[in-house]
Order: C-alpha cells, then sequence, then structure tokens
C-alpha cells in the first residue's frame, strides 16, 4: 500500500492559505496557524525522511505554542489608546452629573443623556434632584444624588 507523501511545499501552500483566511477574517488567529505551518514546512524541507504522522505533531505544537504565546505576550503589549472610553459609552458618563428624566422609585428612575434615556439605580429620589453617575453594570447607571 502507497504511503502519503507530503512534501514541504504542501506546508506552505497551507500557510499562504491560511495568511488569506487571516486578511478575510477579523483578530489574529490563523496568522499563527499559519506561522505554524511555514515552520512545519521548513522542517520538512531540511529534513524530508519526516513521516506525515510526525510532520502533523509538529504543525498541531508550533500551532498551539504560537497561539499560546500570543495570547500570553498579546495581553501584555495591549496597545495605549488616545480614547480608552471609545466602544465604553455607558463608561464615558461615569462622574458627571445629570438630572432625572423620571424620579427614582424603589432604587430604579431614568435619565436623559443627550438624546437616549438610561435607566438608573439609586436612593429614591424626586424628578428635581441632580445624580451623578457612579459606575455602569451593563446598560443601567448607578447613581447617587448631588446636593
Amino acid at each position: 500500500m502507497n504511503e502519503l507523501i507530503v512534501e514541504f511545499w504542501y506546508w506552505w501552500l497551507l500557510a499562504f492559505i491560511l495568511l488569506i483566511f487571516e486578511m478575510l477574517t477579523p483578530g489574529f488567529f490563523f496568522m499563527w496557524l499559519a506561522a505554524a505551518g511555514f515552520i512545519t514546512g521548513l522542517l520538512v524541507w531540511l529534513l524530508p525522511a519526516l513521516s506525515v504522522n510526525m510532520q502533523i505533531l509538529i504543525f498541531s505544537v508550533f500551532a498551539v505554542l504560537a497561539i499560546t504565546a500570543w495570547r500570553y505576550f498579546g495581553k501584555k503589549l495591549a496597545l495605549e489608546t488616545d480614547q480608552p472610553l471609545l466602544n465604553k459609552r455607558g463608561a464615558q458618563y461615569v462622574g458627571r452629573i445629570f438630572n432625572l428624566h423620571e424620579p427614582i422609585i424603589n432604587g430604579q428612575g431614568k435619565i436623559k443623556v443627550d438624546d437616549t434615556i438610561w435607566k438608573v439605580h439609586g436612593a429614591d429620589c424626586d424628578l428635581t434632584a441632580k445624580v451623578k453617575v457612579v459606575g455602569v453594570k451593563g446598560t443601567v447607571f448607578e447613581v447617587k444624588i448631588v446636593d
């Protein structure tokens, strides 16, 4: 029975295809698989007698190592931005003071921020009170009454 023969350039072709997937999808997942494929192809080029099972094992090990290394070091290399709250809309309002849109009754009320009504949670108060946003839980602001 004939054994499957995998040439080194098969791995490089796989790496190239994975890089194309990387360009078409968000994130950095396929790039690390492509790196593992390239390294495997390089090892197969240097050691052409490697069996197919060993090649797959090498690819698997390098893929796991590459992804694990990225997840570990990628968190340490997180980029600082000049707008850290850009996609955290609720967190942008922490520390600001607003008028109530509806009084806080049984711990729940509403405020109007620009053109949006937000639910609030805090101490009961009437409609004339001003409140300061001190935190955000999901889409509900935690507020305190301001004198």
